[in-house]
């Protein structure tokens, strides 16, 4: 008994037909990650490199390894955070503003700055475990699965250390913002 092709198995296998199917159902999963994580204003040309890179890539998918929604996810994950990397290292050409929007921005900066170490004060507190799956995580980039075979762990414990380390430092980010 042989299964039916998934739609990324007919997208490799050149399907025409798979691609407006393959839009269709997991269009919005792309749009609502691109959206929360990149802006709206780039949206657009990322869903599309996106969706371009799903077809070159779609001969790589291997049903027995993920989900469709699951490989489809990395994809665009990995994307936007290409985009997020590319858009750091250029330039913003933005005028400056009265010298009072200045002074705000500053002060923005500073209260960044002291969250910023305040969170980095609450990581360096945490369990080695912890600290290593969370530097993994939110510096590298890497997907729970992917820390787990990097780190040997099992993926539930990744998760707990991931889970509660976050919550820790969102505990002491707040208890600073109370004071």
């Amino acid at each position: 008994m042989t299964s039916e092709p998934t739609l990324l198995e007919r997208v490799a296998r050149g399907d025409a037909a798979a691609v407006p199917e393959l839009l269709d159902r997991f269009g919005s999963l792309v749009w609502s990650i691109v959206r929360r994580q990149a802006g709206v204003e780039a949206a657009e040309d990322l869903v599309q490199d996106i969706f371009i890179q799903l077809w070159k890539s779609a001969a790589r998918f291997d049903p027995a390894i993920a989900s469709e929604a699951t490989f489809i996810t990395t994809i665009a994950r990995r994307r936007v955070i290409d985009h997020r990397r590319k858009v750091g290292r250029r330039p913003e050409n933005e005028e400056l503003q009265d010298v009072v929007g200045v002074e705000e921005a500053g002060l923005l900066q500073l209260e960044l700055s002291d969250e910023a170490r305040i969170a980095q004060e609450a990581i360096a507190n945490l369990k080695p475990d912890q600290q290593r799956v969370l530097r993994l995580a939110l510096v590298d980039g890497l997907t729970h699965s992917e820390i787990a075979k990097v780190t040997k762990l099992p993926l539930g414990t990744v998760k707990s250390h991931a889970r509660r380390g976050l919550e820790r430092v969102r505990s002491r980010l707040e208890e600073r913002a109370r004071s």
